[in-house]
């Protein structure tokens, strides 16, 4: 956990932070409740395809009580969501979700996985190292 000094009129304010590589210039946390991680990628097919990592959404749980977090892709020129799993993380996991979208894109873009359900469910179901 890092710590920010400031001084102010010969005062000093200490304020907590956490982790400081999702900590912004305000010292408000980052959250994938909040900004889900999105990229684009081109399959070797030549489609264009989103892949999302971010909080499911449910219209009937209130969006601040959800901390399910999934991997989707979506073929937004179509209009068609492609494949959806839930992952181990939680919506403070923002590192671990940057990691898992890297992965996601990679293996994406060079034909190594597929654009589906199965083959995003290993990914899914493991921390990637940051």
């Amino acid at each position: 956990m890092g710590r920010l000094a400031q001084l102010r009129g010969g005062e000093v304010l200490l304020l907590q932070c956490f982790d400081l590589i999702h900590v912004r210039q305000n010292c408000t946390t980052m959250s994938l409740r909040s900004e889900p991680l999105e990229q684009d990628v081109t399959l070797p097919d030549g489609r264009v395809i989103a892949v999302r990592v971010g909080i499911a959404e449910d219209s009937y749980i209130p969006r601040r009580e959800l901390d399910t977090v999934v991997l989707e892709l979506w073929d937004e020129s179509r209009g068609e969501h492609l494949a959806g799993v839930a992952t181990v993380l939680s919506a403070d996991d923002v590192g671990a979700a940057r990691a898992l979208l890297r992965e996601a894109v990679a293996g994406l873009g060079d034909g190594s996985l597929a654009p589906t359900a199965g083959a995003l469910e290993p990914l899914a179901d493991s921390v990637p190292p940051q």
